[in-house]
């Protein structure tokens, strides 16, 4: 029997153990699996379910770290909230009902203890006030904000619910990635405090940004008991830059204490300081709950899976820099796809391989202003971002620029002695010529499902298609941004094809001027027969990575039924589809119901180091097998397996990093947008080949 519809499934999942063990079983570090997001749509932060935020860019996405522990135990910088004594103490994290508000409940015979993070979100549909498009976007022009009512704050409150219970508080911000010495200041007011304000705040202040720390106390129902005692005491650590500060307090029942950091206002600009109290916070996070609620409840998914595909829904929503509709890949940078590896890469940008899975999915799950908003700025970017020759870049940054330096940070050791620590992203003009194939299938799928497109962006795409022509017989790095040699990929070619394949039947579809069709058409086909003849290895009997690699198999031609480029009962598919089910050893990419990209050992992509199997390709096999099993049912049969095996091994929140190591512990960016995409699309066409409602 499934939970009820506004409950997350998850919600009873307990984790057992000393808070503490997991840090020192992994050197240091939690589990990347024992993380849950918070964030307002402007950036985001990592809380651990031992009580550390670890990972916290300011203020936006792309923005330097002031909290990153997670890329260095020492270093890094962290906030924590736990409880004093953690022997014996039983943890569950869940999400309240329908939102994005994070609640971490520590039980212990002698008391309970109740943290909730968030980041205010005020009860409006949307913060922005959209332009016309039309113009380069960059940080000053394209859509508006209105942040009047947008308190850009980082949240935590904690609350005894039961007995007494001691806290422990520590914030050791290290601003610029670590990078930046800080001065902290304690304030104790001088002026007529608020009731439930505490007298003191505290001024983290570094080269170009200073945060303050407040606090508010809610004394309960219990006269007896007083308020909570609390004060700031600074406290150094050999490897931090600057002084954090520390307090330990006593709470009994019904006794809160909520900690706000924000940006410290500026007397010298006459910026006033806002007084914050506990009625305050109470109105701040019901309105911040009510806007999560309501923008949940406009999900058209009532399938089987509703409460998984709703948390992912609720994760790719967070993942939105809204004041450009830009959904970063993910909200991190260098964790590792491969414990001690080098695979470490910073993903906070938008990569337009992305666009076609987002459209199709925001349009389809009923989310068309996010869907718009995305459209609207990848519009922008095709037209105003290819080079002279035509090309296309193959990401942006989340206001659309391209100058995304790839920068090594040697001070940092990395999660678990994972280095180098990257930031930016050397691969913004590797030539990957699949992202036209799913640029123009984003752009179909939203002239199909949501707006028809204008004259002036079928322009764009009609040049696109005119360039797809001249270039498709070129090598290129292919989806997976290989760093060694250029070669002919066969998933490329493929999406090459989607490309002049959607141009065409957008043309006919709104009998759009179409001088150069008959070309279109001609090497459309070419492309076909290239694929079917030098992409497909007849000895192998499936289709293959590249035309030089031609004995490598790769789980992206996963792709061509879920594009329309083969049919899913075709001989060619089905026995390519057999050939990845089976395990490496073997031959194939399957282990244990998890699917590699590639094999790594044979594969040269330049990169070297082991990897672990991709979120985003099982859930690519889930539909494969699905749009088989359509036609043969132990293909769907295989399907359904394999999709509930691949649950199971999200963590306690229902979030997917990229990777699954061997251990089955997550590796990579987390939470990753493609792998949650790829969830929600395997999920609704799941549902609709074995008659679920799908709800569309």
């Amino acid at each position: 029997m499934n939970p009820p519809a506004n409950m997350d499934p998850q919600e009873d999942h307990g984790i057992k153990h000393d808070p503490t063990s997991a840090r020192a079983a992994n050197k240091g570090y939690m589990p990347i699996e024992h993380y849950g997001l918070i964030g307002n749509m402007r950036t985001c932060a990592l809380v651990a379910t031992d009580g550390g935020l670890d990972f916290m860019c300011w203020p936006d996405f792309d923005s330097p770290s002031v909290f990153c522990r997670l890329l260095d135990k020492d270093k890094g910088g962290h906030f924590t909230i736990s409880p004093t004594h953690s022997k014996n103490i039983t943890t569950k994290q869940q999400y309240l009902p329908s939102s994005n508000i994070l609640q971490t409940r520590y039980l212990h015979d002698e008391g309970v203890l109740n943290l909730v993070d968030f980041f205010p979100r005020p009860d409006t549909k949307s913060l922005l006030r959209h332009v016309s498009s039309g113009a380069p976007l960059n940080a000053i022009n394209g859509p508006l904000e209105t942040t009047n009512n947008l308190k850009k704050w980082l949240v935590r409150r904690v609350e005894c619910i039961r007995g007494d219970v001691d806290v422990d508080v520590e914030v050791f911000p290290a601003f610029n990635y670590a990078r930046d010495k800080h001065t902290t200041e304690i304030i104790n007011e001088n002026r007529r405090i608020e009731a439930g304000e505490l007298p003191q705040r505290v001024i983290f202040k570094s080269e170009g940004i200073a945060l303050e720390l407040n606090a508010t106390l809610d004394c309960g129902d219990t006269p007896k008991y007083g308020c909570p005692a609390i004060f700031f005491k600074k406290k150094s650590e050999e490897t931090s830059l600057g002084e954090g500060i520390t307090a330990t307090f006593h709470l009994h029942e019904g006794q809160a204490v909520s900690f706000i950091l924000r940006d410290s206002p500026r007397a010298d600009l006459g910026e006033p300081t806002e007084h914050i109290t506990t009625d305050l916070l109470d109105r701040i996070q019901k309105d911040t709950q009510k806007f999560w609620f309501t923008w949940i409840s406009k999900s058209k998914y009532k399938g089987r899976w509703r409460e998984v595909v709703s948390r992912s829904l609720l994760l790719l929503k967070l993942l939105t820099y809204e004041p450009t509709g830009a959904i970063v890949a993910a909200p991190t940078f260098s964790l590792p796809e491969d414990f001690g590896g080098a695979r470490n890469w910073d993903y906070r940008f938008s990569w337009v391989r992305d666009s076609s899975f987002t459209i199709y999915i925001l349009l389809r799950m009923g989310f068309k202003e996010e869907a718009e908003a995305y459209m609207s700025f990848m519009t922008d970017r095709f037209r105003h971002s290819r080079t002279k020759e035509g090309a296309l870049p193959i990401m942006f940054s989340i206001r659309g620029d391209t100058d995304l330096p790839e920068i090594e940070l040697e001070h940092l050791e990395g999660y678990r002695g994972s280095r180098p620590v990257r930031i930016g992203n050397g691969a913004a003009f590797h030539k990957q010529l699949d992202i036209y194939g799913e640029l123009l299938d984003g752009i179909y799928l939203y002239n199909k499902y949501g707006k028809p497109v204008s004259y002036d962006q079928w322009c764009s795409v009609r040049e696109i298609a005119d360039y797809v022509c001249t270039i498709w017989q070129e090598t290129d790095m292919s989806i997976w941004e290989v760093r060694g040699r250029t070669q002919n990929f066969v998933y490329s070619k493929m999406m090459l094809w989607v490309a002049l394949d959607r141009a065409q039947r957008l043309a006919e579809k709104r009998a759009f001027p179409c001088h150069q069709r008959h070309e279109w058409l001609r090497v459309r086909d070419d492309i076909y027969e290239d694929v079917m003849r030098r992409g497909f290895n007849q000895s192998l009997n499936c289709f293959i990575q590249s035309y030089e690699e031609n004995e490598i198999l790769d789980s992206a031609v996963l792709i061509a039924p879920l594009v329309f480029f083969i049919a899913p009962n075709d001989p060619r598919f089905l026995s390519t589809l057999d050939q990845i089910l089976k395990p490496p050893e073997k031959g194939g990419l399957t282990s244990t119901g998890l699917v590699y990209r590639y094999n790594w050992l044979k594969s040269d992509d330049g990169v070297g180091g082991r990897e672990g199997a991709f979120s985003m390709c099982t859930f690519w096999l889930v539909e494969a097998l699905t749009r088989a099993g359509a036609f043969d049912k132990k293909y769907l049969v295989k399907a359904i397996n394999i999709f509930e095996n691949m649950l199971s091994y999200s963590n306690h929140l229902a979030m997917f990093s990229e990777e699954i190591a061997r251990s089955g512990e997550q590796l990579g960016n987390t939470p990753q947008a493609f792998s949650h995409l790829a969830l929600i699309s395997a999920a609704f066409n799941l549902d609709r080949v074995t008659g679920g409602s799908g709800g569309v």
